[in-house]
Order: C-alpha cells, then structure tokens, then sequence
C-alpha cells in the first residue's frame, strides 16, 4: 500500500461509529431542548429515528425502554429525571392519539460559515 497522508488516512467522514455518536448526541439534546438548529440532511436522519423513539415511547415497556436507552445518552434533565424518563413521561404521552409525524424539519437558511442549508427540528 502506498504511503498516503495522514489526512487521508484519517478521515472523520466515513467513521460509523463517529456518526452514531453525533446522532446519540443529537437525539438526546433534542429531547432535552425540545427544538434543535443543525444541518438539514442530518436533521432528516435525526427526524426519521426520533419519530421511532418516540413510538417507542408510546408502547412504555421495559424491552422498549431498553431499546430507547440504547440510542440515547443519559444526561440528566433536572434532579430527579433524565433524557429517558422524559422521553417516555413526557413527550410520548402527547402523542398517544396520533400516529406518526411526531416532529418536523423547517428549513432555517443556509450557515453563514460555509452556505450549507440548516433546518430546524422541533416536536409537533
């Protein structure tokens, strides 16, 4: 193999377990703030598995806390509740009458840094 440079040898962008990682981070914070500002094709993976969670949610088992426990990071909402509690406490019993399309993606501009199209996620 041909010697290459460390920039190529080290490329972040096709590391999976580097994009889970953002995605745990993401699916969590947006839980916790309820309305997240990031960039719009990742905001659209972001809707498609938090829509999943919170069917989840919604059936409020142990296998399907244990299912949602594991693409979610536990961080701490206030003293007593975490990301997971309010996942299931809070935000699922909104919607126990609706089926599906639990948060939206509304387009935001483009970042100033760079031009790439930002989105903002929210819960319906």
């Amino acid at each position: 193999m041909a010697n290459k440079r460390t920039s190529q040898r080290q490329s972040n962008v096709h590391d999976s377990a580097r994009r889970k990682r953002i995605e745990r981070n993401q699916l969590s914070d947006l839980i916790l703030h309820e309305k997240i500002v990031i960039n719009h094709a990742k905001a659209k993976e972001i809707q498609k598995k938090m829509d999943k969670l919170v069917t989840l949610g919604k059936k409020d088992t142990i296998a399907a806390r244990r299912q949602a426990s594991k693409l979610l990071r536990n961080v701490k909402v206030d003293e007593k509740t975490d990301v997971l509690n309010k996942l299931f406490v809070k935000i699922a019993p909104k919607y126990k009458k609706r089926n599906g399309g639990y948060t939206r993606v509304l387009k935001f501009g483009n970042r100033k840094g760079d031009g790439s199209p930002v989105s903002i996620i929210t819960f319906v």
